[in-house]
């Protein structure tokens, strides 16, 4: 059983930016591919950013492309999004997800999920 936890969500102007963190524990984390996924108000969920286990396979959303980054530290079972020029539609909660497997997956069916980190981005 794989638990999740974010951290570094908040409250930042247009413009700014966020680094969120996902730590992982009870599992063997460098074996997971992991995913972040976002949930505005009145909307599903969806696929933001994904790291396979070696970090050699990256996939982004088109709306988040060359703003986001998303990156892993085996070592310290962290998986990260540093997130730029951040605008008002960027406003959700925040999920990180695990799924073990090779390579990546950008739909929602992972095998675990974190309990979600809230961003909101003011005009």
């Amino acid at each position: 059983q794989v638990q999740l936890v974010e951290s570094g969500g908040g409250l930042v102007q247009a413009g700014g930016s966020l680094r969120l963190s996902c730590a992982a524990s009870g599992g063997t984390f460098s074996r997971y591919a992991m995913g972040w996924f976002r949930q505005a108000p009145g909307k599903e969920r969806e696929f933001v950013a994904a790291i396979s286990w070696t970090s050699l396979t990256i996939r982004y959303a088109d709306s988040v492309k060359g703003r986001f980054t998303i990156s892993r530290d085996n070592a310290k079972n962290t998986v990260y999004l540093q997130m730029n020029s951040l605008k008002p539609d960027d406003t959700a909660i925040y999920y990180c997800a695990a799924d073990y497997l090779v390579g990546v997956r950008t739909t929602l069916a992972h095998d675990y999920w974190g309990q979600g980190t809230q961003v909101t981005v003011s005009s």
